[in-house]
């Protein structure tokens, strides 16, 4: 338990133990499940967290209440880290009334069939829920990331408890050394990144909110630059390139097409474009690989031909892409083939249809070992895409 303001407690749980977030989202810093409590004539507690924690939140709840009971639960997201403790909230505090929207809900039901929910305050968008002081505000988020999502506005102490809007991975017990961005953008392009219309509706709305902290659901409060958050969360889902440099992401079968990669990353450097990532599919953490594609503006595939197609973690990598709406960049395409390349018409195929996103002129083409031809035309490559980089960037 920690003080936000006066008024506001943080009263969530740190999971060291967790390997995989989601199932899939490697997490070696661990994962924070928030929850908040107002303080107030009325008592409000924003969310529950994931049932692994439960004992731990259902303590710090308790000594945060210092003997007194809440009034109401009030849930923004349902899914499972953010609401699998609330019938065990409700079999501690029956009387509490749970707000909700319709969604929220019928997915309660859902999950839990066979709970009772006593007292129930279902909101409209823009409703408001008076605790005395503090004067909350409902604003829906459909879609970021689930259907029945909302946030809540905090009129008194100008909080946007703003669910898994703002989010990062790691716990908050553990110093990230690479700060607040590295993984929250990961987070943001694995989890929200396919919604970034929606996002952009949300943040429409903030911008007409004096906020001064965003409480999110997963990740550190926010209080030290809130326009830096704003704006980095709308370059994202605006899909803008953050960082003007090169991805380079390539999958090898035998050492030649990591070869031509490594070469390329090296013309580039060469050439001044300090900003240069250079991604193996097969052995990096795919969710990194997709932060870097969303974070600059252009972007290479280099892959052998396989079974007629591409490798598979280049599939699942360009399709990882297009559910996310990969968008704004130029691409760079290299393939490799011993005796029928069909890479680059496939990674085209499946690239097609994305919005904004130019080919570069040059393509490479290596019939199973690099030559001085291919080398030189790695050599093109470069020059093409190093045009507009200066030596800072």
């Amino acid at each position: 338990m920690s003080k936000i303001t006066d008024s506001v407690l943080y009263i969530g749980a740190n999971d060291h133990d967790i390997d995989l977030f989601e199932g899939h989202f490697e997490v070696p810093l661990g994962m924070s499940y928030n929850s908040y409590m107002i303080l107030d004539d009325k008592i409000a507690v924003m969310d529950t967290i994931d049932q692994h924690k439960t004992d731990e939140w259902l303590a710090n709840l308790n000594e945060a209440l210092s003997g007194r009971t809440p009034d109401y639960l009030i849930i923004h997201h349902m899914e499972p880290d953010h609401s699998a403790s609330i019938a065990a909230f409700l079999a501690a505090y029956p009387n509490a009334t749970v707000v909700g929207n319709k969604k929220t809900f019928n997915m309660i039901s859902q999950f839990f069939p066979k709970l009772a929910i006593a007292n129930k305050l279902e909101v409209e968008n823009g409703g408001i829920l008076s605790l005395g002081t503090h004067e909350l505000t409902f604003i829906f988020a459909p879609m970021v990331h689930w259907p029945e999502v909302m946030m809540t506005y905090d009129a008194a102490d100008k909080i946007l408890f703003s669910a898994d809007g703002f989010g990062k991975f790691g716990t908050l017990d553990t110093e990230d050394p690479e700060g607040w961005a590295c993984e929250a953008r990961r987070y943001y392009f694995g989890i929200i990144g396919k919604y970034g219309a929606q996002v952009q509706a949300v943040l429409k709305k903030a911008a007409e909110l004096e906020i001064t902290k965003i409480c999110p659901l997963h990740g550190p409060v926010l209080d030290d630059d809130i326009d830096y958050y704003l704006g980095i969360y709308n370059t994202w889902s605006s899909y803008e390139p953050e960082t003007k440099g090169v991805c380079i992401c390539y999958t090898s079968v035998y050492g030649h097409t990591k070869e031509a990669a490594e070469l390329l990353a090296e013309e580039l450097r060469n050439r001044g474009v300090p900003k240069v990532a250079l991604n193996d599919l097969a052995r990096s953490d795919i969710h990194e690989c997709i932060e870097d594609a969303f974070r600059y503006d252009k972007l290479v595939l280099a892959t052998t031909t396989y079974n007629a197609d591409v490798f598979p973690f280049m599939r699942e990598f360009i399709e990882m892409l297009r559910e996310r709406n990969y968008q704004k960049r130029t691409v760079a395409l290299i393939e490799n083939g011993s005796w029928a390349p069909m890479a680059i018409k496939a990674m085209k195929a499946k690239l097609e249809g994305l919005k904004e996103v130019n080919f570069a002129e040059n393509e490479i083409t290596i019939l199973s070992a690099l030559t001085d031809e291919n080398r030189s035309k790695i050599a093109a490559l470069a020059d093409e895409l190093a045009q507009g980089y200066g030596p800072e960037i």
